[in-house]
């Protein structure tokens, strides 16, 4: 991944997709309660594993994972609230909404240290709520997804410099006319999914979503630096960043990641090579056996 431009390098890197003005689709899997931002699919046996889906995903990103996991991991896999057909709830805060409310799910769920997984905005998630209840969690799996993603673009980036673009890029979403979603959505995946009918549920995905819950999340997630917090995380970290063409040199890549989890106690940066940004989806091999080498003995 090479400096990129600003905006640029948030619609590659940060935008799993962009959004829609529409909301037609049901709101998710059974098994939500209805106070919880998000809705929650429950699968196989095992240690709790909780699977956290990017901006605008919905839990399906995650069925490869799931069905990897089934024997050894009792899956708890969310859509949040404005994504992919989840109904959005207005909270003041969407990002700290959901971080509350993943740490009330495994409170009052009484998960024993579930081992965390998220992918991009997931992923940032993931952090967040492991530093915030560092007690409460297992392991955790970011999956291209960073405590700061706009200092991957520019890494003298902070959040008061970024505030104005923020700001814009969040009235941006609430403009956004569909079609004109759909013809970017398909531009952005090109470069994020190999394979075409990934793509378009992806953008499936995107028409469902809430333009303005997207906008916000964004807005929050570009002036929101996680890197001082991380240091409170307790438990090992896994950094999975996309490695992107075959045969590109992946040492500027972990530059950029290792100094984003600098503050981490413990962890550890690998890079799947030939993966876009949805790293599970286009090489799920390689990354399920960076994560079984990962939790083995954890």
């Amino acid at each position: 991944m090479s400096r990129l431009a600003f905006p640029a390098a948030l619609l590659c890197a940060l935008l799993s997709l962009l959004p829609s003005a529409l909301r037609s689709q049901a709101a998710g899997p059974a098994g939500e309660g209805a106070s919880r931002p998000f809705t929650v699919r429950v699968e196989g046996s095992g240690r709790p594993m909780i699977l956290i889906p990017g901006l605008m995903s919905s839990g399906e990103v995650w069925e490869g994972a799931v069905e990897h996991y089934r024997g050894r991991y009792r899956t708890h896999t969310l859509t949040l609230a404005g994504f992919a057909g989840v109904p959005p709830t207005g909270a003041g805060s969407f990002l700290e909404t959901q971080r509350d409310a993943i740490v009330r799910y495994i409170q009052e769920q009484k998960l024993d240290r579930p081992v965390l997984v998220g992918h991009s905005l997931g992923a940032f998630l993931a952090y967040w709520v492991a530093a915030t209840a560092p007690d409460l969690v297992g392991p955790v799996v970011a999956v291209d997804g960073v405590p700061y993603l706009a200092a991957l673009a520019d890494p003298g980036m902070t959040p008061e410099r970024m505030r104005p673009q923020a700001a814009m890029i969040r009235e941006m979403y609430a403009g956004l006319a569909p079609e004109q979603v759909a013809q970017q959505t398909r531009m952005v995946l090109q470069s994020q999914m190999k394979d075409p009918a990934h793509r378009e549920m992806g953008v499936r995905w995107g028409r469902a979503s809430d333009p303005a819950t997207v906008g916000q999340a964004v807005e929050e997630m570009l002036t929101t630096d996680l890197r001082p917090v991380v240091a409170a995380i307790r438990v090992p970290v896994l950094q999975v960043a996309a490695g992107g063409a075959p045969g590109s040199d992946p040492a500027p890549v972990l530059s950029r990641y290792r100094a984003q989890v600098a503050n981490v106690p413990e962890h550890r940066v690998v890079v799947v090579e030939g993966a876009g940004h949805f790293v599970m989806l286009d090489e799920p091999s390689a990354l399920f056996s960076a994560l079984d080498a990962f939790l083995a003995g954890r």
